[in-house]
């Protein structure tokens, strides 16, 4: 082994690097003709794969199981976190929203809003207009002299709404004169 180690020295451990399997180069490779697929069927053709859970036309268990109970994560509101910290460290002068915390680089992706969270500790007047806000994160900007805005997300309509809707649509019934 050499003394000292330099790029031009360097080298794989023996034994770390495996020869590729060369298939299809003829009989002599031990990898010709069929390549290791076999004879025919659907697995020995070019594009020919299997999707996971296909189990050659029978029912398939997940189709054969019953499905069972509710799941809400159809109805699930997520945030970008945003701590105060990092929107002490900003040079945004007017009011923070979410457009510009993502000119910032500070949200990125596809979330329902905006969540301010309240790590770190707040020194300037911060003006705020986000979707959700934390007991801590609103103590610490009120307490420098900031203020905060909340503003509507993704809204649910309510189990009833229709009736609601309907009963608005009515006129009001007007009561005869005296």
């Amino acid at each position: 082994m050499p003394t000292s180690l330099r790029l031009h020295s360097l080298k794989p451990r023996p034994g770390s690097r495996h020869r590729v399997k060369r298939l299809g180069c003829g009989e002599s490779s031990g990898h010709g003709k069929t390549s290791g697929k076999g004879h025919k069927g659907q697995k020995a053709r070019s594009g020919g794969s299997i999707r996971l859970g296909f189990e050659g036309g029978q029912m398939p268990l997940i189709r054969r199981l019953p499905k069972r109970g509710f799941n809400n994560a159809a109805f699930k509101v997520t945030y970008a976190p945003v701590n105060v910290v990092e929107l002490e460290k900003l040079s945004v002068s007017g009011v923070i929203d979410e457009a510009a915390l993502r000119k910032a680089g500070l949200v990125n992706g596809t979330w329902h809003g905006v969540k301010v969270l309240g790590d770190g500790d707040v020194t300037k007047k911060l003006s705020i207009k986000v979707h959700a806000v934390s007991g801590s994160a609103r103590e610490k900007i009120e307490k420098a002299g900031g203020s905060i805005e909340l503003v509507a997300g993704k809204v649910y309509p309510a189990r009833n709404s229709a009736k609601q809707a309907a009963a608005a649509k009515q006129k009001p019934k007007t009561q005869p004169k005296a």
